[in-house]
Parts: structure tokens; sequence; C-alpha cells
């Protein structure tokens, strides 16, 4: 049996190829028998339910494919140890870009390498936005987090709105979110 497994870190990332739709298309392209098995789940975390049931389920004669390394894991050791129980197992690994993943001294190294090579990727993306943070923090009007949709003028109106309507109510006419309005409410109490 062939399996597929697709993953995503954000509901929103779409690029390169990467959103759910892309990879499971690509997948079904070159196996068009294979069950895709979905997942939206950081992955920084190895804590993945979808990913964790199918490793289980996967037996003897199966074949694991995905569409690029990294959609199977994070950093070179998960990597390998994924690969190598699914090895233990008789299970083959077919990386879309790279090929089938073999089970012998030069499959290993091949596998390492690609690995090695994709989380330093990650390393240096990461180090990169953190440069750009870095450099923005220094610009006068620079300020952390999503911009507020509301002014302190506005978030006072509907605090006062909420002595006659439900917060559900005040959320519909404000649009201002009501955890928004739970946390200005609790915080004018303490002040």
């Amino acid at each position: 049996m062939v399996y597929g497994y697709a993953r995503v870190s954000t509901k929103g990332q779409f690029k390169d190829g990467f959103s759910i739709e892309a990879q499971v298309k690509e997948i079904l392209e070159r196996y068009s028998a294979a069950e895709v098995k979905v997942e939206q789940f950081t992955g920084i975390t190895t804590d993945r339910p979808i990913f964790k049931v199918l490793i289980e389920d996967l037996r003897k004669g199966d074949t694991l494919v995905v569409t690029k390394l990294d959609r199977l894991a994070r950093n070179t050791v998960e990597g390998i140890t994924i690969v190598q129980e699914l090895f233990d197992k008789g299970i083959a690994v077919h990386v879309l870009n790279v090929g089938l993943l073999e089970n012998t001294s030069m499959g290993k190294f091949f596998l390492t390498t690609l690995l090695a090579v994709a989380e330093m990727e990650r390393n240096t993306i990461i180090e990169r936005t953190q440069t750009g943070k870095a450099i923005a923090k220094t610009k006068p009007d620079f300020k952390e987090g999503r911009p507020r949709e509301y002014t302190d003028k506005q978030l006072e109106m509907a605090l006062e709105l909420l002595k006659e309507y439900s917060y559900t109510k005040v959320e519909e006419m404000t649009k201002i979110s009501k955890s928004t309005l739970i946390r200005a409410k609790r915080k004018s109490k303490v002040a």
C-alpha cells in the first residue's frame, strides 16, 4: 500500500508548492491509488498526531511518499530517526523531489546530507528574520506585533456599550473582538 503525507505549518502557507492541495496533487500524480493523509501542524514540534498514527499504521512492504524532505522532518536527527524506524519496519520512503531512499550506507549518507542542508536553510531563514526584526526595532515608529484595528477612544466607547449590551452584541457593533473587550474590561477594573 502507498501512503502519502502532506503537511503545512500554517493555514496560509501557499508559496513554492507547499500548500496542502499542491502536495496532494503531486503525490497523486505519481501514485494515483495512494491514500494521502494531510495535517496542518507546525514542523517545529515533533508531536504531529496524524503523522504519528500514519507511522504506526504502516506495515512491511508499504511505501511512504512525501513531496519534500522537510515535510517529513524538521531537523537532521529527527529525520534520520524517522527514516531508520521506517527502514527497520521494511517500509520504503519516497521523497518526490529527491527519489526513493534506500536502506544502504550510501542511501543513509545521502539522507543525512539532505537533512543537514534543509536544517541549515531553516536556521538561515530564522537568522535573517531575527536580523530584520532587530533592524526594524531600531526605527522610531516600530511597534511590536500586529497593528490594532481600533483606537483607544473606540475601545472606551465599546466598554461603555457593555453597560447596556452583551459582549457578542458589542463585538458585532464595534468589530472589536470579545476577547479584547474582556481583557480591556478586566484591565479597567484593576486600574
